[in-house]
């Protein structure tokens, strides 16, 4: 269980809180730490799985803990999110929400009977679309608090694009979520209730 991949894996949850920590301070730096260890976190989602599959070390677990984490570190800035920035949909954050519990709920029935459900390329660029929302929307106060002040530069606009780019990927992610939960309960829905 403690291999290097699972230990990539499960460092995501604590970095979660860290950079929810680090949303709800307003010490000079806090912004640009978050931005960066939340890009930590998205390459550890990559580097988990590419190390796992290249030591030829993949298993049941580090399948299943590597979708429950990617939810963990997206729900939970999410959530945070919807408190700092008024423009992000409530509504998109909750049908989000709703969906990760349901595919959560579904796959730990479905690992009951002894089969792991991966996740499909829908998943994956729902997570991937979530990831770079999420980036842009941790860019826009690092670019705001911290860069514009240290080079003395007018950033403003560029944050306003950066975060105007955050907030259609996170619509975006918003409608991948629901469409790749659909395919995922029409394909599973047979293993689901027998």
């Amino acid at each position: 269980m403690w291999t290097l991949p699972n230990i990539l894996t499960l460092s995501r949850i604590p970095l979660m809180f860290a950079i929810v920590g680090l949303m709800h301070v307003d010490w000079p730096g806090a912004a640009t730490l978050a931005f960066w260890l939340f890009i930590g976190a998205a390459i550890s989602d990559w580097l988990d799985g590419a190390i796992a599959r290249r030591r030829g070390i993949v298993s049941n677990f580090g399948k299943f803990m590597d979708a429950l984490t990617d939810k963990i570190l997206v729900l939970g800035i999410m959530i945070a999110l919807v408190r700092h920035d008024p423009d992000l949909p409530v509504t998109f954050v909750l049908l989000t929400l709703g969906r990760e519990f349901m595919v959560s709920g579904m796959r730990m029935v479905v690992a009951a009977k002894g089969v792991v459900v991966q996740a499909d390329g829908g998943g994956k660029a729902k997570t991937i679309t979530q990831m770079i929302a999420i980036g842009c929307l941790l860019a826009t106060p690092m670019l705001e608090a911290d860069i514009a002040v240290w080079l003395d530069w007018p950033l403003q606009t560029f944050a306003a694009w950066v975060h105007k780019i955050g907030i259609l990927g996170f619509v975006l992610g918003t409608f991948l979520a629901v469409w790749s939960g659909y395919r995922y309960m029409r394909r599973n829905w047979a293993l689901f209730t027998e």
